[in-house]
C-alpha cells in the first residue's frame, strides 16, 4: 500500500504570467519500494522546477541508500542532504515508515552543503563544524540560516550546536534536528548528496533574499522553585541544590516504589517529566533518559551545564498539542510582514509517544494557523536544533518550526 501527497501551489507562489518566485514544496510516500516512493514524493516538487535545495527525512524501514542515490540522481547539481527519522510529518497527518521530501526553489535563495564525521568516543562537535564551514562558500543574501542534521546517538547532542556556533558565531541562526532510527536507538543514518553517513553531521547552508525564521514552543510548565545545578558531568546531573538528583528528581513527583526501583519503570515515568535549563529568555527541556540506583544520578539527552538553575517541569497531553499547533504561527511572526511560503516542523518523538497514546497525533499537526495550500513537512527528532540569539540552543521535547517568506 502507498500514499503520495501534493501540496497545491499557494497564490502567493507566483506572480502575473504564472512564473513561480520563490517556493517550498513537500512530497511524501510511504511505498516501500525506492524507485516508486522517489517517484512519488518527488513529483509535487519537480512540478514547480528544479530546487536548489532537497532535503529527506526517511524511515529507516525504507531503503535509504537506494532512496538518496535516486533523490540525488533526480536533483543533479542541486543540493541534497537528510537522514532517518523516528517518524514523518506532513500537514494534518504522521506517517510511519514513510519518505518526506522538503523542498525549496525559484529566485531569491543561494544554498550550499556540508559534512563532516565524528565518532562515540570525541562526539560530534569537530564534525558539526566541518559541516558548517559550508557557510563561507554561501553567495550571502540578506537573511541567512545554517539548517543542521546530526547523529541523535553519538555523544551529548549540545556539542553540535557548540561546533556549528563556532564557525558560524552569533549572528547566522541555526535550526536542525538528531536523526532516529524508529526508537531502535540502535544506529542513526545522514544523508549527503546520495552518499549514508553515521556519526556525522550535514549542514545546508541556506541565505535568502526574503526572511525565513524559527518558531520553538514545548507546552511545559515549571512544577519546582528554580534549582542550582550544583554538580554535573556532561549529561549525567548528580545534584541539585546540594542533593542527590535522584533523590529529588523521585520526591518532587511522588514517584510510586517501583519507579524507585526498576531501570524500565523509571524509562516511562521520566518520558513525560523532563528538566528544563533556564536561559536569558527561555526555558529548554532536557529528556530524561536513565538513572542510576546506586550513584543516586539521572542522566539526560544533552548537557545540563553545572551553577545552571534548573527546574523540574510538567504538562499534559493537551499543553504538548496546543504548543504544536502554535510553532508555525510563532515562526510567522517574525518573518516582517511577509506571508510564509513554506514550514518545516521538527518534533521530538517523545512528545508523538505522548500524543499517539492519546489519540491525538494527527489532532496536533492540523496547524490552523497556516493557510490553505502552504506546504509543511518534517521529522520526528532525537532532539531539536534551534538558536537565534543567547546561549544555548539544543532542546528536546520541544518542537520548533521554520518559516520561509
Amino acid at each position: 500500500m502507498s500514499t503520495a501527497t501534493s501540496d497545491s501551489a499557494a497564490l502567493n507562489d507566483r506572480q502575473q504570467g504564472d512564473e513561480p518566485v520563490r517556493w517550498v514544496r513537500v512530497g511524501t510516500s510511504s511505498n516501500r519500494d525506492p524507485e516508486r516512493a522517489v517517484a512519488e514524493a518527488l513529483a509535487p516538487v519537480l512540478e514547480m522546477g528544479q530546487p536548489k535545495l532537497a532535503i529527506l527525512f526517511c524511515s529507516p524501514a525504507q531503503d535509504l541508500s537506494q532512496v538518496s542515490r535516486l533523490v540525488k540522481q533526480a536533483i543533479g547539481d542541486n543540493e541534497v542532504i537528510g537522514c532517518s527519522s523516528a517518524g514523518e510529518l506532513i500537514r494534518d497527518h504522521a506517517l510511519s515508515g514513510g519518505l518526506v521530501i522538503w523542498a525549496l526553489g525559484g529566485d531569491g535563495f543561494q544554498v550550499t552543503t556540508g559534512f563532516g564525521v565524528g565518532n562515540p568516543e570525541e562526539g560530534l562537535r569537530n564534525a558539526a563544524a566541518e559541516a558548517a564551514r559550508c557557510i563561507e562558500r554561501v553567495e550571502r543574501r540578506q537573511h541567512t540560516l545554517l539548517f543542521l542534521l546530526a547523529d541523535g546517538l553519538c555523544g551529548d547532542q549540545m556539542e553540535v550546536v557548540r561546533g556549528a556556533y563556532d564557525v558560524c558565531g552569533a549572528q547566522v541562526p541555526l535550526m536542525g534536528g538528531c536523526a532516529g532510527d524508529d526508537m531502535a536507538l540502535q544506529s542513526t543514518r545522514q544523508i549527503h548528496e546520495g552518499s549514508l553517513l553515521t556519526h556525522s553531521v550535514v549542514a545546508a547552508a541556506i541565505s535568502s533574499d526574503a526572511p525565513m525564521a524559527i518558531g520553538i514552543a514545548h507546552g511545559w510548565q515549571p512544577l519546582s522553585e528554580p534549582m542550582l545545578v550544583t554538580e554535573s558531568q556532561g549529561t549525567t546531573l548528580v545534584s541539585l541544590d546540594d542533593r542527590p538528583a535522584l533523590d529529588v528528581y523521585l520526591d518532587a513527583y511522588d514517584a510510586p516504589a517501583e519507579v524507585r526501583q526498576n531501570p524500565d519503570a523509571f524509562f516511562g515515568f521520566a518520558h513525560t517529566r523532563p528538566i528544563g535549563i533556564a536561559r536569558r529568555n527561555r526555558t529548554e527541556i532536557r529528556y530524561v533518559y536513565s538513572a542510576d540506583y546506586a550513584k543516586r544520578t539521572i542522566t539526560v539527552f544533552a548537557e545540563v551545564p553545572q551553577g545552571a538553575m534548573a527546574y523540574l517541569m510538567q504538562g499534559t497531553s493537551n499543553s504538548v498539542l496546543e504548543a504544536t499547533s502554535e510553532v508555525c504561527a510563532l515562526a510567522e511572526e517574525s518573518l516582517q510582514g511577509q506571508p510564509a511560503r513554506g514550514f518545516m516542523v521538527l518534533e521530538c518523538v517523545a512528545r508523538k509517544s505522548l500524543l499517539e497514546r492519546e489519540g491525538l497525533l494527527d489532532a496536533s499537526l492540523r496547524l490552523p494557523s497556516v493557510k490553505e495550500g502552504i506546504s509543511v513537512g518534517g521529522f520526528y527528532t532525537y532532539g531539536e536544533i534551534a538558536r537565534t540569539d543567547g546561549a544555548g540552543g539544543l532542546h528536546n521535547q520541544t518542537v520548533v518550526a521554520l518559516a520561509v517568506a
